[in-house]
Protein backbone atom coordinates (compact mmCIF):
# COMPACT_ATOMS: atom_id res chain seq x y z
CA UNK A 1 0.00 0.00 0.00
CA UNK A 2 1.49 3.44 -1.28
CA UNK A 3 0.30 6.36 0.53
CA UNK A 4 1.39 9.86 -0.63
CA UNK A 5 1.20 13.22 2.11
CA UNK A 6 1.67 16.50 0.73
CA UNK A 7 2.22 19.69 2.72
CA UNK A 8 3.15 23.73 1.96
CA UNK A 9 0.08 25.10 0.50
CA UNK A 10 -1.93 28.23 1.57
CA UNK A 11 -2.23 31.47 0.27
CA UNK A 12 0.12 34.02 -0.91
CA UNK A 13 0.09 37.20 -2.50
CA UNK A 14 1.31 37.76 -6.50
CA UNK A 15 5.08 37.94 -6.70
CA UNK A 16 5.50 35.76 -3.77
CA UNK A 17 6.71 32.07 -3.25
CA UNK A 18 5.70 28.26 -1.47
CA UNK A 19 7.24 25.37 -1.78
CA UNK A 20 5.07 21.86 -1.75
CA UNK A 21 6.07 18.77 -0.39
CA UNK A 22 5.19 14.98 -0.69
CA UNK A 23 6.23 11.92 0.58
CA UNK A 24 5.61 8.83 -0.31
CA UNK A 25 5.61 5.78 1.91
CA UNK A 26 4.72 2.26 1.59
CA UNK A 27 6.06 -0.30 -0.85
CA UNK A 28 7.44 1.02 -3.39
CA UNK A 29 9.23 -1.37 -5.77
CA UNK A 30 10.61 1.09 -8.51
CA UNK A 31 9.52 4.67 -9.01
CA UNK A 32 8.52 5.59 -12.90
CA UNK A 33 8.14 9.42 -12.45
CA UNK A 34 6.99 11.36 -8.91
CA UNK A 35 5.22 14.89 -9.93
CA UNK A 36 2.33 17.65 -9.33
CA UNK A 37 -0.56 18.05 -11.22
CA UNK A 38 -3.21 20.98 -10.29
CA UNK A 39 -6.70 21.70 -11.23
CA UNK A 40 -7.90 25.29 -10.69
CA UNK A 41 -12.28 25.36 -10.79
CA UNK A 42 -13.85 24.70 -13.96
CA UNK A 43 -10.73 23.75 -15.72
CA UNK A 44 -9.06 20.28 -16.18
CA UNK A 45 -6.22 18.66 -13.93
CA UNK A 46 -3.13 19.72 -16.01
CA UNK A 47 0.67 18.58 -15.58
CA UNK A 48 2.76 20.94 -13.44
CA UNK A 49 6.29 19.26 -13.45
CA UNK A 50 7.56 16.29 -12.93
CA UNK A 51 10.82 14.09 -13.14
CA UNK A 52 11.60 10.90 -13.75
CA UNK A 53 13.61 7.97 -12.78
CA UNK A 54 16.21 9.35 -15.12
CA UNK A 55 16.04 12.72 -13.62
CA UNK A 56 14.60 14.02 -16.55
CA UNK A 57 12.45 17.33 -16.18
CA UNK A 58 9.31 18.16 -17.67
CA UNK A 59 7.36 21.85 -16.95
CA UNK A 60 4.30 22.97 -18.38
CA UNK A 61 5.08 26.06 -20.80
CA UNK A 62 3.00 28.39 -17.81
CA UNK A 63 5.46 27.59 -14.90
CA UNK A 64 8.77 27.38 -16.79
CA UNK A 65 11.17 29.68 -15.35
CA UNK A 66 9.32 29.96 -12.17
CA UNK A 67 8.32 26.38 -10.67
CA UNK A 68 11.19 23.82 -9.75
CA UNK A 69 10.97 19.95 -9.26
CA UNK A 70 13.14 18.48 -7.07
CA UNK A 71 13.51 15.08 -5.57
CA UNK A 72 15.18 13.40 -2.00
CA UNK A 73 15.56 9.45 -3.48
CA UNK A 74 16.23 8.72 0.27
CA UNK A 75 13.03 10.34 1.47
CA UNK A 76 10.96 9.29 -1.53
CA UNK A 77 9.91 12.98 -1.66
CA UNK A 78 9.09 15.26 -3.98
CA UNK A 79 9.53 18.92 -3.82
CA UNK A 80 7.91 22.25 -5.57
CA UNK A 81 9.12 25.63 -5.56
CA UNK A 82 7.09 28.07 -6.93
CA UNK A 83 8.16 31.65 -7.13
CA UNK A 84 6.87 34.59 -8.80
CA UNK A 85 3.53 32.88 -8.18
CA UNK A 86 0.43 34.26 -10.36
CA UNK A 87 -3.02 34.37 -9.62
CA UNK A 88 -3.07 32.25 -12.67
CA UNK A 89 -1.50 29.94 -10.34
CA UNK A 90 -4.23 29.21 -7.94
CA UNK A 91 -5.15 25.46 -7.96
CA UNK A 92 -5.43 22.11 -6.09
CA UNK A 93 -2.17 21.15 -6.46
CA UNK A 94 -2.03 17.11 -6.67
CA UNK A 95 1.18 14.91 -6.08
CA UNK A 96 1.58 12.30 -8.16
CA UNK A 97 3.54 9.19 -8.33
CA UNK A 98 4.08 5.98 -10.70
CA UNK A 99 6.06 2.89 -9.92
CA UNK A 100 7.05 0.05 -11.77
CA UNK A 101 6.01 -3.50 -10.44
CA UNK A 102 4.94 -5.72 -13.14
CA UNK A 103 3.36 -2.98 -14.71
CA UNK A 104 3.28 0.61 -14.11
CA UNK A 105 1.00 1.82 -10.83
CA UNK A 106 -0.01 5.41 -10.45
CA UNK A 107 -0.85 7.41 -6.94
CA UNK A 108 -2.39 10.55 -6.18
CA UNK A 109 -2.16 12.87 -3.24
CA UNK A 110 -5.40 14.15 -1.77
CA UNK A 111 -4.32 17.59 -2.33
CA UNK A 112 -3.09 20.86 -1.18
CA UNK A 113 -4.70 24.32 -2.07
CA UNK A 114 -2.58 26.87 -3.31
CA UNK A 115 -4.29 30.15 -3.58
CA UNK A 116 -2.87 33.42 -4.98
CA UNK A 117 -3.85 36.87 -4.47
CA UNK A 118 -3.43 39.47 -6.55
Amino acid sequence: QVQLVESGGGLVQAGGSLTLSCAASGSIDRINTMGWYRQAPGKERELVATKTSLDRTNYADSVKGRFTISRDNAKNTVYLQMNSLKSEDTAVYYCNLRTWSRRVWEYWGQGTQVTVSS
